[in-house]
Formats: C-alpha cells, structure tokens, sequence
C-alpha cells in the first residue's frame, strides 16, 4: 500500500500534516510519500521513522486564494506531482488537504474519469444521530448537474457506503424541498424519474433526514450540498461555543458541567469534523481524499485510513460493477 501525502498545502503548513501521517504510519503498515520542499519536510520527521518516509521534493504549491485552473501549468506543484504519481500507478492514493479545485481539476484532468462516469463527486461524511454516518454526493465538486449526473452520484455514494462504511443496508434519498414526490425544482424531478427504479431508492427527502439516521446516501447538486456541508459545520461550532459559554456563565454551570464531562466528550467525537477525515472523490480513476484545509492530524490520519479502505475495497471497481447493473433507464 502506498499512499502520497500532499505535504504543502494546508491552512496551517506541512508540520499537522506530517503528524498526521506518521501517527497513521504507526498504525497501520503502508509506504508514506510526502510530497513538497524537502527542506521544509524533512525536519519534521524524527531519525527513526525516515526509512520508512519517502520524500519527494518540488519548491512549487498552489496556495488557496489562486486560481485551480493555475494548477495545470504548475508541474513542479506539489499537489500536480503527487496526482502524476497516482497517474503512473507510482503510489495508490493520495491525500491532500491543499487547494480543493486544484485537486479536483488535476485528478479529472490527468487521471481521467471511471468508464461511465460523466463527472466525479466529492462524497462528505455526516454525523447521525445513531452514531453512524451518512453521504452527501456532491459536496461541491458540480455545482451545476444534469440528472443523469445526479444519478451516477446516487450509484457511487451506495457503492462508498456498502463496501467502506460498511451498510448492509443501504437508502439513497434525493434532497428536496419536500418529501412528495412533485417536490422540488425540473433538475431534481428528472433525477426522481430516473432514481426511482433503483432498489436502494427511498424518495425525496428534506435536509433534517441527512441527520435522523432515515438515510445513507443523500443525492444533490454540489452548489447545494456544499451549502449544507458548510452550515452543518458552523450549526456544530456555534453549539458548541454557546454550551461552553452558558456553562462559564455561572457557578452551578460550571460545577454540573464536571458530571457532563464525559457526554459532552462523546458529543464533540461524534460532530468533530476530524473525525471522518477528509472526503474521497469518487469517480476519478484513481484514490483521492480531498480533506479540509484546516486540517489537523488527526483528520490527516483518517484520511489515510480512508484512502487505505478505499483502495482495500477496490472502490473504484465496485463502482464500474454498479454502473453496468443499474444502467441509466
């Protein structure tokens, strides 16, 4: 197994990066590459573990307020090098928490799409209420779709949830603005017709069920999926800063806050964005996890643990598999 970190890109430098790769180095048994200014990398990794670290130096990253389309001329990028080593079957994923469109643009354009797969999707990780997890595809990838790409969405987020979240069961819902059937805008209503004779298919359903463990894979257009990806994540942050605040607020607070320590302890786990690590662009040939930019290492780590199940799972060839059995109506 070897896995390719992209080593510059992050909001906060190369060191949760490359923490977070060697902490999923002493976990699990794979070939680390990092991929950026060995000058800058090469520091960070303790005299015991650089057998085991490859380094790939280049002085060049895309930084996040530069154009994604800047990335294609840019082949001494980190970002460019590390999905030139996936192209040339050098490693089998790559992970990289630096700029997203960049990613995206190279992996669609060096790599090349799956067989019948028109665009990839980037498939988020949610929390539910049951502790598991549901999909939302896309996450911000298209952010204007066709049906038939809603659809082939619909196929990769079931494939992703059976083999590497591991759902027995799986329910694919088409997020609208109601649960009837003539709910929804012409795109959503075309995609219906075209989802309803999957047998995964449960309908329509409103934002609330991305969380009530009603579904686990909720199709959408990225525009809208990326909206509800990032209010998720600030809804989480404020709860957590107002619970923090009302319980500083007064003694009682504070003193039953020491019996709740270890609720509010689970409760953070379950809403961490860190936790799922970052999320896979399904539909590339290839293994990519695109993770936040803010990334700490601990979010670096799941993320190869992603890559790692994907490539186990061979996620890619469950997809093709799925695209012939359920072809387009």
């Amino acid at each position: 197994m070897r896995i390719a970190i992209d080593a510059m890109g992050g909001d906060f430098g190369s060191a949760p990066l490359i923490e977070g790769a060697i902490l999923a180095l002493k976990e699990r048994d794979f070939t680390l590459t990092l991929v950026g200014d060995e000058q800058v990398i090469a520091p960070l990794i303790s005299s015991d573990l650089k057998q085991r670290v490859k380094i790939v130096s280049c002085k060049d990253f895309i930084k996040m307020d530069e154009e994604a389309t800047s990335a294609l001329k840019r082949k001494d990028s980190s970002i460019y090098v590390a999905i030139e080593m996936l192209k040339n079957n050098q490693v089998d994923a790559v992970v990289s928490a630096g700029h997203s469109g960049a990613t995206m643009s190279l992996a669609t354009l060096r790599i090349g799409r799956l067989k019948g797969i028109s665009r990839p999707a980037i498939c988020a990780l949610m929390p539910r209420i049951d502790g598991g997890q549901s999909l939302i595809v896309d996450a911000g990838a298209n952010v204007e779709c066709k049906p038939d790409n809603l659809y082939e969405f619909g196929l990769m987020g079931c494939e992703y949830a059976s083999y590497i979240l591991g759902y027995s069961k799986v329910r694919m819902g088409l997020l609208a603005n109601g649960e009837e059937e003539c709910k929804g805008n012409e795109t959503t209503k075309a995609t219906f017709e075209l989802l309803k004779s999957h047998p995964y298919f449960i309908g329509n359903i409103e934002g609330n069920n991305i969380f009530d463990a009603s579904v686990e894979v909720i199709v959408c257009d990225g525009f809208v999926g990326n909206v509800v990806l990032k209010a998720s994540e600030g809804v989480a942050d404020s709860i957590v800063y107002l619970l923090k605040k009302h319980i500083k607020a007064s003694p009682i607070g504070i003193f039953g806050a020491l019996f709740m320590k270890q609720v509010f302890s689970k409760l953070k786990k379950q809403i961490d964005y860190a936790e799922y690590g970052g999320a896979p662009l399904l539909g590339v040939n290839g293994n990519v996890i695109i993770c936040h930019g803010k990334s700490n290492a601990k979010a670096i780590k799941n993320a190869i643990f992603q890559a790692i199940s994907s490539v186990e799972n061979n996620i890619n060839d469950k997809i093709l598999n799925a695209l012939e059995t359920y072809k387009t109506p």
